[in-house]
Order: structure tokens, then C-alpha cells, then sequence
């Protein structure tokens, strides 16, 4: 692996002790910055043409990435997906705690950062998020850490003392012992603050695992893209018709809708509950009129 491989494995950027370490010498080093395969970032940084700029501007701000800008870094999920460094602000954590142009700094890091890269660890990134984030954006990305396995809401809890963290413990409340994708725990935190019993990943006879059960009776499926394929789409189908045949009505909803449109999603789920208990969904007059042998083929 030559010099800029090496970046490249690193998001195109490294410490020259990282390099050293790796086998690279101060002279190989300076070969690639006059053949221009890589740059001197600054004293102790190289960087290769492709780096990744977040990266950059954190070596750059002598920072750690932290807070919803670390995410990706971890593999955490994220309410608003971006490129890097779109435009918005960067979020730091800077050893000199100066205020910098278009930098949300966050305070002290208590735990180790990542072994390599400019980015704080898992445990403060959560923490800075919990008490910078609206709500559901950082419960998200401490979902996406507990369903991964990369901490317990147990430890996070035990780092949130004190009257100033209650917003942060709040958020841990929420977080579901499973949750597969962003959309479950945020349809389970929208589905119960209006007041409904929810199961997630219940167990129906006859239709298998469901992402979520409302009051026993109506089942809500939340899709992601593989439901679009056409395999799919028949088997979503056939379980759709196995739930009426058990007496249980289902919806459907995708991102956009427990993302971007939530009110309108427990809405129609109101809706649909209000009707059932009305015996909107009751059988038709004719057919209840008419005698059993009638109805045979």
C-alpha cells in the first residue's frame, strides 16, 4: 500500500506520527508532496487530493468531530442525510474552545476518541448530541448506537447527572430495547404520545413479525425501499390479506411520511381506530340480511 492508499483508508487524511507508524519515512513522505500525489496540510498533517473535507476541517480547527457531524463515522443514523460539509455547520469539539466561523463547538471530551481519526468517541458524540439536538434527531443516532450494540443506555444514563441533563435522560426514555431502522423508534415516540398501546415487532398469528400492533387491532408497517420490489410487494400483499382474515386492518407508511408528515400519520391512525370502534368495518347490511346457505358458491 503506497502513501495515498493509505490516506484514502483513512478518509484521505493522517497524522504524520499515524505514518510513521505505518512504515512511511519523512522522506518517502516528502517525495509524494513534490510528485503532488499528497499535500502538507499543516505541521503533522497529510492529506491526499480526494480527503474528505469534514475531516480536513477538523485537523484544519486542530478539533474532534463530534454531535451529529461524527455520525456517519460510527454508522449512526441521521434524520436529515447530507454530504459533507454542505454548507451547514460543522460540529467540534476544540481543545482551545475558541469560537470559530460556522463551527458549533461542543465542550470537553471524556472518553477516548477514535483511535485514528479527528472525531470524538461514540459516547461523548452522544452526549454532545443530547443536549444540542431537537429531540428526535438525537434520539435517533442513541438508538442507532444501542441497536448496534455500541453502548447501553445504562452507561449514557450514568454520565447524565444533574438538573442541566434532564432533556438528555428524557431522550434516553424513549429508546426502544429493539429497533431495526430511524422510522420504528420514531413512529413508536409519535404513536404514544398520542395516547395508543403499541407492540413493535409483534408476533401476529398467521401474518408473522409486524413492525408495529395499535391497540391490538391494527397493524402498521413501516417500508423501506426494499418494499418496492416486486417479491416484496406480493408478499406485503398476501400478509395484508392474512391480517383481515384475523379481523386486523393494516397501514402503510414510508419515510416521508413518519419523517416529514407524523401528524398526519397518527392522524389517519386515529381515524381508522375511530371507525372500527363506530363498526364502520362491520359487515355489510345485505350480507348480514341474508342466510349462511345464500352466501355458499
Amino acid at each position: 500500500m503506497d502513501v495515498t492508499q493509505f490516506l484514502r483508508s483513512r478518509h484521505g487524511a493522517a497524522t504524520t506520527a499515524s505514518l510513521y507508524a505505518a512504515g512511511f519515512t519523512r522522506r518517502g513522505l516528502a517525495k509524494a508532496v513534490k510528485e503532488g500525489d499528497i499535500s502538507r496540510l499543516h505541521r503533522g498533517v497529510y492529506i491526499a487530493k480526494d480527503a474528505d473535507p469534514d475531516i480536513v476541517a477538523a485537523f484544519r480547527a486542530n478539533g474532534k468531530l463530534t454531535c451529529v457531524s461524527a455520525a456517519r463515522f460510527y454508522g449512526l443514523w441521521t434524520l436529515h442525510d447530507g454530504p459533507p460539509h454542505a454548507g451547514g455547520q460543522l460540529h467540534l469539539s476544540c481543545g482551545t474552545g475558541l469560537a470559530r466561523r460556522r463551527i458549533v463547538h461542543h465542550g470537553q471530551r471524556l472518553h477516548p476518541d477514535h483511535p485514528y481519526l479527528p472525531v470524538a468517541g461514540v459516547a461523548d458524540v452522544l452526549l454532545h448530541a443530547t443536549r444540542c439536538l431537537p429531540e428526535l434527531e438525537a434520539l435517533v443516532m442513541v438508538q442507532s448506537a444501542v441497536s448496534h450494540a455500541l453502548l447501553t443506555t445504562t452507561f449514557l444514563e450514568s454520565k447524565m447527572n444533574g438538573n442541566r441533563n434532564g432533556v438528555s435522560r428524557a431522550i434516553l426514555g424513549l429508546v426502544l430495547p429493539r429497533a431495526d431502522s430511524l422510522l420504528e423508534v420514531l413512529a413508536h415516540t409519535h404513536f404514544t404520545r398520542a395516547g395508543l398501546q403499541v407492540r413493535m415487532h409483534a408476533d401476529v398469528p398467521g401474518v408473522g413479525e409486524v413492525d408495529c400492533l395499535i391497540e391490538e387491532c391494527l397493524i402498521v408497517e413501516l417500508d423501506g425501499g426494499t418494499h418496492f420490489e416486486p417479491k416484496q410487494v406480493k408478499k406485503d400483499q398476501y400478509r395484508n390479506n392474512a391480517g383481515l382474515l384475523g379481523g386486523l386492518t393494516s397501514l402503510h407508511y414510508y419515510y416521508a411520511d413518519v419523517v416529514y408528515q407524523p401528524q398526519k400519520m397518527v392522524d389517519e391512525v386515529l381515524a381508522v381506530l375511530r371507525n372500527r370502534e363506530a363498526g364502520r368495518y362491520g359487515p355489510l347490511r345485505y350480507l348480514a340480511s341474508q342466510p349462511p346457505s345464500s352466501l355458499m358458491p
